[in-house]
């Protein structure tokens, strides 16, 4: 049972009310509740967009006989507000699935609650990999990225590069713990070294001029941000100012994506490395993709966690089409039925679900572009390499379920 502080409480009742209010229809409606971060840190890369994505493939599908409803909820990346929403739309709103959930550990605790009640939950903002480890269940899937992933990916290309010491600054909760964890595992293991680490508060902390300069006098030549959203603008921006690049120190973007990018600049974040599994401009459906949807956008161009609300609502759709619409109260069920059927969309092509809920999803290594090389505003990357879903998830045996 997840107990609510007053203050939380109030937040609940107040992100509640923020929702469209619903009549309850005569025939069978289906609701998707989009869980995310709608006014702090993860706005950008979360937010409204998300919903957007979300709607879009409710827009692409059609219509199956059957209602479909999208709602909204703020979580305020706070474990307390997260779960009480969660609750409240399950047991009074009678929403299906919940999608997306930045900030790891209210990714965990909506995770559990889906469990309890045996709902759908769709997980594309969390990057916990114990989603699909340690605390994975038979009712979710954990698209688009997790720890595992970036740290292969990002931590791995540059350790291979010659970036053999580094330097963490770590949001100071479950995410930026194992992303900095996953990251030294790889960087270790490549023959690197950690020279040092700088946990911060999150979400409180805007200043990171100190821990820069721990940074700097640590002697690393890769500084890894294990943070996300507007803490890795502020942390390239201030590293930028304190001239930290001038002696060829890399600077890692553990989780970046195209947001983060166009937040920073190209002239400021020219030659960042960092990983996603979409963008826009990889292939005719991506393009195709981005041209239906960034008009509906806030002038935010998705990035992998919305192309994952698009992908997971999508195969969600496809598989209660195939299984029933009398059958959406068995969340278990419908989740083993996007198991057994290969997800395909726009912005991932087939994807399959392995036995623990992971999406096997394929990472991009990318590198933010000189300003002369861009065309256009969101021309942002050069993809500079990719590896296999088997190469970049995490270990399937580490899921109970797997293991039973």
């Amino acid at each position: 049972m997840t107990h609510l502080t007053r203050r939380a409480a109030i937040a609940v009742a107040a992100a509640a009310a923020a929702l469209p209010l619903r009549a309850r229809a005569q025939g069978q409606v289906l609701r998707i509740g989009v869980l995310n971060d709608m006014s702090g840190n993860y706005r950008d890369a979360t937010g409204p967009t998300s919903a957007v994505c979300a709607r879009q493939a409710v827009e692409d599908f059609g219509s199956q006989g059957f209602a479909i409803e999208v709602l909204s909820g703020d979580h305020q990346n706070k474990p307390d507000v997260g779960a009480g929403i969660a609750r409240q739309w399950f047991d009074r709103d009678g929403v299906d699935m919940i999608l997306d959930v930045p900030t790891s550990s209210v990714a965990l605790a909506v995770n559990s609650i889906a469990k309890e009640k045996n709902k759908v939950y769709i997980n594309c903002g969390g990057a916990t990999a114990d989603l699909t480890g340690k605390d994975c269940t038979p009712n979710i899937v954990h698209w688009s990225y997790d720890t595992t992933m970036l740290a292969t990916t990002v931590g791995g290309a540059l350790t291979k590069a010659g970036g053999n010491k580094w330097f963490f600054l770590t949001a100071d909760y479950v995410f930026g713990q194992q992303l900095q964890r996953d990251t030294t595992a790889v960087v270790t293991k490549l023959g690197g070294t950690v020279a040092g680490a700088a946990p911060y508060p999150f979400p409180s902390t805007t200043d990171f001029s100190s821990f820069l300069l721990q940074a700097q006098a640590s002697g690393a030549n890769v500084i890894g941000f294990a943070n996300a959203g507007d803490d890795t603008v502020n942390c390239v921006k201030q590293a930028h100012e304190f001239g930290l690049t001038a002696n060829g120190t890399k600077l890692a973007a553990l989780l970046g994506s195209i947001t983060v990018a166009h937040g920073i600049g190209l002239e400021i974040a020219q030659g960042l490395i960092l990983t996603e599994s979409y963008y826009w401009d990889l292939n005719d459906r991506t393009r195709a993709f981005a041209k239906r949807v960034l008009p509906k956008t806030p002038k935010n161009m998705p990035n992998a966690v919305h192309a994952g609300c698009y992908a997971g609502t999508m195969h969600f759709l496809k598989s209660i089409a195939d299984i029933g619409i009398a059958q959406k109260s068995d969340g278990a069920a419908v989740v083993a039925r996007m198991k057994a059927m290969p997800a395909d969309d726009d912005c991932f092509g087939k994807t399959i679900i392995r036995a623990d809920g992971r999406a096997m999803v394929t990472p991009y290594v990318l590198q933010v572009k000189k300003p002369s090389e861009s065309k256009s505003e969101w021309d942002i990357f050069n993809v500079l390499s990719s590896l296999t879903p088997n190469e970049s998830a995490p270990p399937v045996g580490a899921c109970p379920l797997v293991k039973a």
